[in-house]
């Protein structure tokens, strides 16, 4: 019952795992570094934060102003923990920012605090909350300027100072202050939309990767369904046909034996090249290449042959395209065919199997004059049928835009009748 779960996990670890290395790759290393370091980057805004606030933290300090100081340094602390608790941190920070004004108002370090505050809320939440607490935590500071009526200390010696210097002094902090704040903020928004962008790519090559993985399964399932039943149905009647024979003609009964061990071992080799987990005597992977080609169409129908089936081939047209993949549909679609009539057919007395080329279009076709319960639309009882192998001959043939059609012939019997699309010279011109 895990194993669909487990299943997707891995699928959705490896998806994850090969955008992670793309992702990590372009970032280049300084940021790579940091952005596995996050501590790092951390210590890096409070030294940030410092250097800028280092021109204020002096003079206060020569000044006395310690408790000025002092602020300044509790906000750069209190920005170390910006990432583990953003919001808690731009109160704080807020506040703390207010307070350093008012005790030094024209410092070099203003709303410098908010800026990195601001943006870890802005990456940690969503953009119409960040853009609430920007304008929450601004406006104290803001109006804090525009209504403060001191001047810079370097101002207080010049002349022909304008009358209304202090208003647009204040009115150009304020507005500063807003806009620096809402250009931090703004890029906090621009990063958390990135980082959800990388995630949904991240998830959508995890869903790809599991639908790949799944179509894999269900090509495997039906290739095990063709090797399966196929390999069965022609043992069994080649053993039943032994049983029969052996009394009578000892020799031909060594033949069909021989036949038999045949089938089996082919359908052994065609399991393992399926799974393609088993490995040879050599050690090496078993091969992957397509398990069957055009050219091992003769061998099949001489096994059906062997298996009893009054069997006649006939090929028309141009040979088929050198192609592995088309090879293995055609054969496929023969060999279902005709472990149906092996499986199905009674009192029969010829089989025709005909492969005609005419330019892009492959057609197959195989008819036999037998009856048997396909006639009724149900399984002969005790029959290996899975009810499946009608469904696969019409998966294979949708891969070159076919169709199957099977039902009974028009002069009794079975016919299976399949159209293949073949477009692949044509796609090399």
């Amino acid at each position: 019952m895990t194993e669909a779960p487990q299943a997707r996990d891995a699928s959705a670890t490896a998806a994850d795992a090969s955008f992670a290395e793309i992702t990590r790759r372009r970032r280049g290393r300084v940021r790579r570094y940091f952005f596995e370091h996050p501590r790092a980057m951390d210590l890096v805004v409070v030294l940030c934060y410092l250097l800028l606030a280092l021109p204020t933290i002096i003079p206060s300090i020569i000044e006395g102003k310690w408790p000025a100081a002092l602020l300044l340094v509790i906000i750069a602390t209190v920005l170390y923990f910006r990432r583990r608790y953003p919001l808690q941190v731009v109160i704080a920070v807020a506040l703390l920012e207010v307070s350093a004004t008012i005790l030094n108002p024209w410092g070099s370090n203003v709303s410098a605090g908010l800026w990195f505050a601001l943006y870890a809320v802005a990456v940690a939440r969503k953009r119409l909350f960040a853009l609430v607490v920007f304008v929450a935590a601004s406006l104290p500071l803001s109006l804090l300027y525009l209504f403060m009526w001191t001047s810079p200390s370097n101002m207080d010696n010049l002349q022909d100072v304008p009358e209304n210097f202090h208003l647009i002094n204040n009115i150009a902090t304020s507005v500063t202050i807003m806009l620096s704040n809402l250009l931090a903020t703004g890029i906090g928004i621009s990063v958390r939309q990135r980082r959800e962008h990388e995630a949904e790519i991240a998830a959508w090559a995890a869903r790809t990767t599991q639908l790949g993985k799944v179509t894999e399964r269900n090509r495997i399932a039906r290739e095990m369904h063709d090797v399966v039943a196929h390999s069965l149905t022609v043992m069994i009647s080649l053993s039943d046909g032994a049983a029969v024979v052996v009394k009578k003609d000892p020799e031909r009964a060594g033949d069909v034996l021989n036949e038999l061990s045949r089938t089996g071992r082919t359908a052994l080799a065609d399991m393992r090249r399926v799974l393609g987990v088993l490995r040879d005597d050599s050690g090496r992977p078993a091969p992957l290449a397509p398990l069957e080609s055009g050219h091992n169409l003769a061998k099949l129908l001489d096994g059906f042959r062997t298996a009893g089936l009054p069997l006649h081939y006939a090929h028309t047209g141009p040979a088929l395209p050198a192609d592995p993949a088309f090879a293995l549909t055609v054969y496929r679609i023969v060999q279902e065919s005709l472990t149906n009539v092996l499986r199905y057919g009674r009192s029969l007395s010829r089989v025709d199997v005909q492969v005609t080329r005419n330019g892009d279009l492959v057609t197959i076709e195989v008819l036999d004059d037998g009856r048997g319960t396909r006639d009724a639309g149900v399984d002969s009882a005790g029959s290996l049928g899975t009810g499946q192998g009608i469904a696969g001959m019409r998966e294979r043939a949708g891969i070159y835009a076919g169709t199957v059609n099977a039902g009974p012939g028009k002069r009794g019997g079975w016919t299976v009748h399949a159209e293949l699309h073949w477009n692949g010279e044509k796609g090399e011109k």
